[in-house]
C-alpha cells in the first residue's frame, strides 16, 4: 500500500498532474518543462523528483541537460490509465490546451535548432552526398530488405539527426535512438512525431558499449555509422548482443574505397569495408549475413549487409562477454 500510496501523494499537485500530461505527448528536459508550466526550473526539479521517487517518472541525464520521460513499471501503468478515463473540468480543460500549445512552441524551437545546424553544416553534408547514391534510393532499398518482417522494437545506433527512427518509427512497437551526442539527440528530438508519447526513447550511449539489455532489441540499424569506429567488430559484437533470437541488424555504409580526405577532414576512422570484412565480423559475433546490396555512386559505392542473429550463445570477444 505504501507504493500507492506514495503515487496518489505526487499526483495530488496540480503542477505534477501538468507535467504527467505533458510526458505523455512527449519526453521533455527539465527547462522545457520550466518553460511551458511557467516556473523556475528548481521548483519544477523538485516536483519531479516526487514524482520519479513514485516511480511515475523516470530521469535521464544527457549532458547538462536531463530529459524525463514516463515511468515503465508494470506497476504504474493502471494509473497512467486513469488518465484516459476521466473527463477534465472545464478549468482543467483550458489548462491543459494552454500548456499543449506553449508546448508546440517548444517542439518548434527543436525544429528551428535542426535548421540551424543543417544551414551551418550544409556544404559539408552535400560534399559527401554527391560522391555517393542518393539518400532517397539508401533508403528505399533499406525499407525494401526489412519490409518483409515486423520491425518490433527498434534500436537505431547513431542516430544523428534522427532519420531512421522518422523513417522505421512509424512500423515499430518501440524506438531506442541512441547517440553519443547531446547535440545530436536533440537534433533527432526535432523529428519524433507529435503523439509519440512512450514509445520512443533517446538515449545517450556509446556504440561500443550499449546501455541495454542483451536480448531486448528485434531489429537494429546503424545507418552510415560503423565508418566512424576505431573498432568497428566491437560494435557489431555490441549490436548482436542487444538483438533477440531470430533478430536481424541491417548496416548501411560504404564499401572499401580510398578517398582518404574523408578520414581528415570528416574523421572516418574507416574507409569503407569489404563483404568479407562484415561477413567475418557478423559470424564472430553470432549473426548470420543473409543479404547483401550494393549501390554505386558517383565515387563512393553504399552496401547494405543484412544479418539475422542466431540462436542464444555465449560469445568471449577481447574480453568481453556477450550473449
Amino acid at each position: 500500500m505504501s507504493a500507492a500510496l506514495d503515487i496518489f501523494r505526487a499526483l495530488s499537485d496540480p503542477t505534477r498532474l501538468r507535467i504527467i500530461y505533458l510526458l505523455r505527448a512527449m519526453e521533455l528536459a527539465v527547462g522545457e518543462i520550466a518553460q511551458v508550466v511557467g516556473q523556475s526550473q528548481p521548483r519544477v526539479s523538485r516536483h519531479v523528483r516526487i514524482l520519479a521517487e513514485a516511480g511515475l517518472v523516470e530521469r535521464r541525464k544527457e549532458g547538462n541537460w536531463v530529459f524525463l520521460r514516463l515511468g515503465q513499471a508494470v506497476a504504474i501503468a493502471p494509473f497512467l490509465t486513469l488518465f484516459d478515463q476521466l473527463v477534465p473540468s472545464e478549468s482543467e480543460e483550458l489548462w491543459q490546451k494552454a500548456d499543449l500549445a506553449r508546448l508546440a512552441a517548444v517542439r518548434a524551437d527543436r525544429s528551428r535548432a535542426a535548421e540551424s545546424y543543417f544551414a551551418e553544416h550544409a556544404e559539408e553534408w552535400d560534399a559527401i552526398r554527391s560522391l555517393h547514391v542518393p539518400d532517397v534510393d539508401v533508403e528505399a532499398a533499406m525499407t525494401a530488405l526489412l519490409g518483409a518482417e515486423a520491425i518490433g522494437h527498434l534500436l537505431d545506433i547513431g542516430t544523428g539527426t534522427g532519420r531512421m527512427i522518422e523513417l522505421f518509427g512509424p512500423s515499430a512497437d518501440q524506438v531506442t535512438a541512441l547517440d553519443r551526442s547531446p547535440d545530436m539527440l536533440r537534433l533527432a528530438r526535432a523529428k519524433l512525431p507529435e503523439d509519440a508519447g512512450g514509445k520512443y526513447a533517446l538515449v545517450l550511449g556509446d556504440f561500443g558499449a550499449l546501455p541495454l539489455e542483451p536480448g531486448s532489441i528485434d531489429t537494429v540499424v546503424l545507418h552510415q555509422v560503423l565508418h566512424y569506429a576505431q573498432a568497428p567488430e566491437v560494435v557489431i559484437a555490441e549490436a548482436a548482443r542487444v538483438t533477440a533470437a531470430g533478430g536481424r541488424v541491417l548496416i548501411a555504409d560504404f564499401a572499401a574505397h580510398e578517398r582518404e580526405e574523408l578520414r581528415l577532414r570528416d574523421q572516418h576512422a574507416r574507409l569503407g569495408f569489404s563483404d568479407e570484412q562484415i561477413e567475418s565480423w557478423f559470424a564472430q559475433a553470432g549473426l548470420e549475413l543473409e543479404r547483401v546490396e550494393v549501390m554505386p555512386g558517383q565515387e563512393l559505392t553504399v552496401v547494405l549487409w543484412l544479418g539475422r542473429r542466431l540462436g542464444a550463445r555465449i560469445l568471449r570477444h577481447e574480453g568481453r562477454l556477450s550473449a
